[in-house]
């Protein structure tokens, strides 16, 4: 499986300049089986979401369904959207038949204050795309390995994140423990730019189960990189040295 990781400078709380840019991104990318956007990517990371975030089945996740027919791929990011009076942060993975899966991010950042106004989902997610099997996680949940513990049931996860300049280190540790300790891939997109409370420089990055980055895009500009997920590897790796079979339970 193809993977194009796309690390955005995104336009705050203009969704409809951020998906065109992603457009014109997409007219000069490779083709790909999945493409992966960064956490609100349609808004930047908005704690206050009134007035910016998108209701269920909005232009942005209409543009996501049109956009995989269009280029029969998948889509992956999350957006911030309205439910029935809530308020989630939503990561949409669009099939390229036009289906979605969602997962609400479970890990509110009460740090910044997400767990004020937004409802955390309770449920892990795990999709399949070109026979690999992916969880999907939302920037906060990285630091959180027990949720993510690999139970023999996914071969990558996906993290999608405003993941800020200041703790740029921490983000690239745990996401190289994430991939060695769960003997999975991990595709990794973080945004670039500002926001009114933040500046972010990136660190997106395709890692193997060994830890090894293998597509990494610069920090601090925006920019794409492409990789190969091989599940042959994967799974020859993991029948030599099955790690899994002693996780804790």
């Amino acid at each position: 499986m193809k993977v194009t990781l796309l690390q955005e400078d995104i336009v705050w709380a203009n969704p409809k300049a951020n998906v065109k840019h992603i457009d014109e991104l997409l007219a000069s990318a490779e083709p790909a089986d999945l493409y992966i956007l960064p956490e609100m990517f349609s808004t930047g990371f908005a704690t206050s979401p009134a007035g910016i975030a998108e209701t269920d089945g909005g232009e942005t996740f209409n543009w996501m369904i049109r956009t995989a027919k269009q280029r029969n791929c998948a889509i992956a990011g999350s957006v911030a959207v309205e439910h029935d009076g809530k308020f989630y942060n939503r990561f949409y993975f669009a099939h390229p038949d036009g289906r979605v899966e969602y997962y609400d991010k479970h890990h509110l950042f009460t740090y910044g204050g997400e767990d004020k106004t937004f409802t955390a989902g309770s449920e892990r997610v795990i999709v399949t795309h070109c026979g690999v099997r992916i969880l999907l996680q939302i920037c906060y949940d990285l630091r959180f390995p027990v949720f993510s513990r690999n139970r023999k049931d996914y071969d990558m996860i996906i993290y999608v994140a405003s993941w800020p300049t200041v703790r740029l280190e921490a983000w690239k540790a745990l996401l190289v423990a994430r991939a060695i300790e769960n003997q999975c891939y991990v595709a990794a997109v973080n945004r670039v730019g500002e926001d009114p409370a933040c500046s972010y420089s990136g660190g997106t990055m395709l890692i193997d189960a060994y830890g090894r980055k293998i597509a990494v895009c610069p920090e601090g500009v925006e920019s794409m990189v492409s990789g190969v997920v091989n599940m042959d590897e994967l799974e020859a790796f993991r029948r030599k040295f099955p790690v899994l079979n002693d996780a804790d339970q």
